[in-house]
């Protein structure tokens, strides 16, 4: 008996190992070329957006626009209103447009920076906050493009100012249409889960904003 446990110690771990890694596998992985044809598929050309506005969160002083948008904004610490790059914290302050004004949203290397919880003056949960207010700017049906290193890939982790630990399935269970667990910290929006893929050590997610119930 002793001498089986042993045999099959080995593949007890393995199974362990897989199930504790099993949203990674679950979500395919994509090279370069292909993503790029996943996102001139939904370019304002090819979805026929006429006068098209995009914004990008965390944009430093050249905003990115992988859909092709007409009008490109930016939020940045470092305005720059010529480039249509304004300035807001958005750890602690909202997106400084109106509601339904976007039609493309992009986070890149970004969310990874949002404090998940703080306690001052108040507790406040700022990644939800920043997820309703990319939900509050785009229109109806607007795509929010986020790219973020994570879980398990050591850039999540190795610099310091990363404070938001994501997971594949960080947006399919908080912030999707389906599950919507983040609704009990203050989530009022929903986001279909288009795409994800990863591209190492990146999580690439293309969320549609959705009625929220």
């Amino acid at each position: 008996m002793q001498l089986i446990k042993i045999i099959f110690r080995p593949y007890k771990f393995l199974r362990l190992f897989y199930k504790a890694f099993k949203p990674i596998t679950d979500i395919p992985k994509i090279k370069r070329a292909a993503l790029k044809k996943v996102l001139d598929k939904y370019s304002a050309e090819s979805l026929n957006i006429k006068g098209s506005k995009t914004l990008d969160l965390g944009s430093g002083q050249n905003p990115q626009n992988p859909f092709f948008a007409d009008t490109v904004f930016g939020i940045d610490l470092s305005p720059n209103i010529e480039k249509n790059i304004y300035c807001s914290d958005l750890a602690i302050e909202k997106i400084p447009f109106e509601d339904n004004y976007f039609d493309y949203l992009t986070a890149y290397d970004f969310l990874e920076h949002i404090p998940r919880v703080i306690y001052s003056p108040n507790r406040r949960f700022p990644f939800v906050e920043v997820m309703n207010e990319a939900w509050r700017v785009l229109k109806p049906g607007g795509l929010f493009l986020s790219h973020t290193p994570v879980y398990p890939y050591s850039p999540l982790f190795r610099d310091p100012t990363h404070v938001n630990l994501i997971a594949c399935d960080t947006f399919q269970l908080y912030f999707d249409n389906k599950n919507r667990m983040a609704k009990m910290y203050g989530f009022v929006g929903a986001f279909e889960i288009v795409h994800e893929y990863i591209r190492e050590p990146n999580l690439i997610s293309i969320l549609k904003k959705i009625e929220a119930d």
